[in-house]
């Protein structure tokens, strides 16, 4: 932990990027030995994903925040987190393999770059959390934070990847590859979120609002409603409760 305080906020940043965008990456290759989860299996991992996002940006953000700069600032935020992706949702064409093409028209690009822009989109959030956090000045709260979204990052993976598979968009090796691809986004993110509030320490409380309105959107708006849509909640619903109770573990046993 001492070398780790030593270190400049940028280089946190940079080191909390690579390790949650590793175990993205981990993920997405269990797909070659894997190749073929279950639908439920998926719904449950990304039930398991959103349950660590939903107490992380309670427990890492919204209340550390709210203790830093007081409860508007992070309101203010968090509504500014949610308008933003809410704006990028409906400008940037992607492509979501159950509801199909969003956002501006792109019947040019291929649906496989669609739909790393819909997972990017969707990975845009946690690389934020992730740098606002470690760039708090409250190490061990931005070490818990990293390690909840790398955690869920390795069953968000295999996800991305088999999904990937499933709707035909190569082989497994490229499966693979589209899933790491579509988290290297986390690294500037990661970057970014922890350079910003290291320069700037009155962005702290907007910031980590922000980043946990973006979460929070991605959750409702993307995870939830996709892992429901055919009739598999039951698992979803038992992989979130094991997410919020994996973080909540780890909040306590890192405090």
């Amino acid at each position: 932990m001492a070398w780790a305080e030593s270190l400049p906020t940028w280089a946190l940043g940079l080191l909390g990027g690579l390790a949650i965008t590793a175990l993205n990456a981990v993920g997405a290759l269990l797909v070659w030995v894997w190749p073929r989860p279950p639908a439920r299996a998926v719904n449950a991992m990304l039930g398991f994903a959103a349950g660590v996002m939903l107490v992380a940006s309670f427990t890492s953000l919204l209340l550390p925040g709210i203790a830093h700069g007081g409860l508007l600032p992070v309101i203010a935020g968090l509504a500014l987190g949610a308008l933003f992706l809410t704006l990028v949702d409906r400008v940037v064409p992607h492509l979501h393999l159950e509801r199909g093409r969003e956002g501006i028209h792109g019947e040019r690009i291929r649906a496989v770059w669609l739909f790393i822009l819909a997972i990017t989109l969707h990975n845009m959030p946690e690389g934020l959390a992730v740098g606002v956090g470690l760039g708090s000045g409250e190490l061990v709260r931005g070490l818990q934070l990293t390690l909840a979204i790398g955690l869920q990052n390795i069953p968000e993976g295999l996800a991305v990847a088999a999904s990937a598979l499933a709707a035909g968009m190569g082989s497994t090796f490229y499966a693979g590859v589209v899933g790491i691809r579509s988290g290297l986004v986390e690294i500037p993110l990661t970057l970014l979120g922890a350079v910003a509030v290291g320069v700037a320490r009155s962005l702290l409380p907007y910031a980590m609002g922000f980043a946990a309105g973006a979460m929070l959107y991605v959750i409702f708006d993307e995870i939830i409603p996709e892992t429901h849509r055919q009739g598999r909640e039951r698992l979803a619903t038992w992989g979130f409760l094991a997410g919020a109770v994996a973080m909540l573990v780890l909040d306590v046993a890192l405090a």
